[in-house]
């Protein structure tokens, strides 16, 4: 625990939850609950709840769910601690130092020691620039028509041929050499000792939301493999989760983002005026990269390579972006390779025609699409329309199936009701079709079986925690070792606490566990409605079949862990079992 329960707690109460995801959702009170569209998945019907009088919210579509710090922690891709510090200062509430075990101290000052690693480096490359050895790189960067001004916003700099000269520089500031591996900055090999993985290369610092170095980009000048390279991966840098030229695009008025392929794109971009330019860094389009967009916006203009990977880049792409509840939009290039040279070519304008001009992510696929069939043959038509009717059926919402439709037979000069006979075809086709079966992932299997067993737990707790009369009449039956998972063990002890402390308070039971799936499984425990039994001598029946069940798989594994020659724990194992028989006969109260 970083900070005392008693300040998360603080915090917590002190920021209400409607009023704060109100700054994000538009949210519509229904009883005692509010409604809206959940932020976290794709959806046209609300199914996203705020309870005010329990302090949480729940998606009754995804799942996501916990109390007001998660919230911030899912929407603004934030750490517990950085959550924590949001709330507190919008609600007034004055930090105290946190409280860390030595594990956590280490790790946080190693990622500090990594950050003051980083930014010496961005200064030393940025130093090596300018003087001779950077000349072939600063060339570079002048041909490509990057001023002094651009290149300083940037941070650009040159990573010199001797890879050795920064290992140099930075051990004579007394970092170590398992630090500085740790970095990303520097390999070893016994021929070499240690040298910079970035060497002979014009070098593009890799900031974050908050303008901190946290990575490289590389691009080797002259001959050389690969021509860009990235940092790998280190306690700061996740590529799939970043993105180049965040820190400024961020702070863009235009209402979208602009998401390129490379550095360069993004720096001609942001340099002819449309700052809110980003680029992926050297992988293919991530969810987590889509997450981080949907923070800011809501719109976002795809401006890839012409080429046919760019292409494909693109159409991978939108569905993640759709996912997100991002609209996107392609930019073409065409006939130039890149925003970079388009810019250069036609300038501002030019780009700014191409914007104006963008196009809608589904029909641009079926462009693309178009490009695997004879166009010139009827036979060939027709092909392809049968498959634009088959991706047409992709849409799960009739009336954006159907807004879909007029456009395609606006576009391809088809008759509204033709196309729409021919979608329904193409989903009567389809749904006779066998749906093909994903594998399932190594050790799927068990962790279903692993479900099965700690189902009834989890249905346990849900009653336990909405019901003080079900945790009286079962307080005597159970104990913490009924239960197989940690969380559920920790959340069953908290809820005794707070039972014999005077009353349950979920979303604070919620706050101990600062892990975001730890988050999200309490949460759940506590949404969870168990659903078909209206009839009160039903959910009695339910209560006493489930304790039940968790009893006997206690006794089970209690049994398993016996020594043989361990008579007296076989004589209390014997007595439990005996009094597993008496569970039948339990009284179970219930509030009316």
């Amino acid at each position: 625990m970083f900070y005392p329960e008693e300040i998360i707690e603080e915090v917590r109460s002190r920021s209400d939850i409607v009023d704060v995801i109100s700054g994000y959702v538009k949210l519509q009170k229904k009883g005692n609950t509010y409604f809206g569209l959940c932020p976290f998945h794709n959806e046209k019907t609300p199914s996203f709840s705020v309870s005010k009088e329990k302090g949480m919210f729940y998606c009754f579509g995804c799942g996501e769910a916990g109390n007001v710090i998660t919230f911030i922690m899912k929407y603004e891709n934030y750490t517990f601690v950085e959550a924590l510090k949001f709330l507190a200062e919008h609600s007034g509430v004055e930090l105290p130092e946190m409280e860390q075990s030595e594990a956590q101290k280490n790790k946080a000052n190693k990622k500090l020691q990594i950050l003051e690693i980083n930014k010496i480096a961005a200064n030393y490359f940025f130093w090596e620039l300018g003087e001779q050895s950077g000349e072939i790189a600063l060339t570079y960067l002048k041909k490509r028509g990057l001023s002094d001004e651009v290149i300083r916003r940037f941070g650009l700099g040159f990573a010199p041929k001797d890879g050795r000269k920064l290992y140099r520089y930075l051990k004579e500031k007394g970092y170590s050499d398992g630090l500085l591996m740790e970095s990303g900055l520097f390999s070893a090999d016994e021929r070499n000792g240690a040298y910079c993985k970035f060497w002979n290369r014009v070098m593009f610092p890799i900031m974050d939301a908050n303008s901190r170095v946290i990575g490289f980009g590389g691009r080797v000048m002259g001959e050389g493999e690969p021509k860009y390279l990235n940092s790998p991966e280190t306690l700061l840098f996740d590529k799939s989760r970043n993105l180049y030229g965040l820190n400024y695009a961020r702070k863009s008025k235009a209402g979208y983002l602009i998401v390129c392929e490379g550095y360069m794109d993004v720096i001609a971009l942001q340099k002819a005026g449309f700052t809110g330019a980003v680029a992926s860094l050297g992988t293919a389009f991530t969810s987590g990269q889509a997450s981080l967009l949907r923070r800011y916006v809501d719109q976002v203009y795809l401006t890839y390579d012409s080429d046919d990977a760019g292409t494909r880049a693109a159409l991978r792409a939108l569905p993640i972006i759709k996912e997100a509840g991002i609209s996107g939009k392609i930019i073409r290039m065409d006939p130039y390779k890149d925003p970079d040279e388009l810019i250069n070519k036609e300038g501002a304008e030019g780009f700014q025609k191409r914007i104006d001009e963008a196009e809608n992510g589904f029909m641009y696929s079926l462009k693309v699409l178009m490009r695997e069939y004879d166009m010139d043959s009827p036979e060939g038509k027709t092909k392809y329309m049968n498959a634009v009717a088959e991706r047409l059926t992709t849409f799960e919402e009739e009336i954006e199936r159907n807004n879909y439709i007029e456009a395609v037979a606006k576009a391809y000069h088809v008759e509204y009701e033709d196309l729409k006979q021919l979608v329904k075809k193409a989903a009567l086709r389809l749904g006779q079709a066998k749906v093909v079966k994903r594998p399932l992932p190594t050790g799927a299997k068990k962790k279903e079986r692993e479900d099965g067993e700690e189902l009834a737990q989890k249905i346990l707790l849900t009653w336990i925690a909405d019901d003080r009369e079900v945790y009286e009449s079962l307080k005597d039956y159970l104990d913490k070792a009924d239960f197989t998972k940690e969380i559920y063990r920790e959340i069953y002890e908290l809820l005794v606490k707070q039972y014999e402390e005077g009353s349950v308070n979920q979303a604070m039971i919620i706050n101990h566990f600062t892990d975001d799936d730890e988050h999200k499984e309490a949460a759940g425990i506590f949404n969870s409605k168990i659903r078909g039994l209206e009839d009160v001598n039903e959910q009695k029946k339910s209560i006493i079949d489930t304790l039940q069940k968790v009893k006997e798989r206690s006794l089970k594994e209690q049994v398993k862990a016996l020594d043989p020659t361990d008579i007296s724990g076989l004589q209390e194992v014997m007595k439990k079992k005996q009094a597993l028989e008496q569970i039948r006969r339990i009284e179970i109260k219930m509030i009316d």
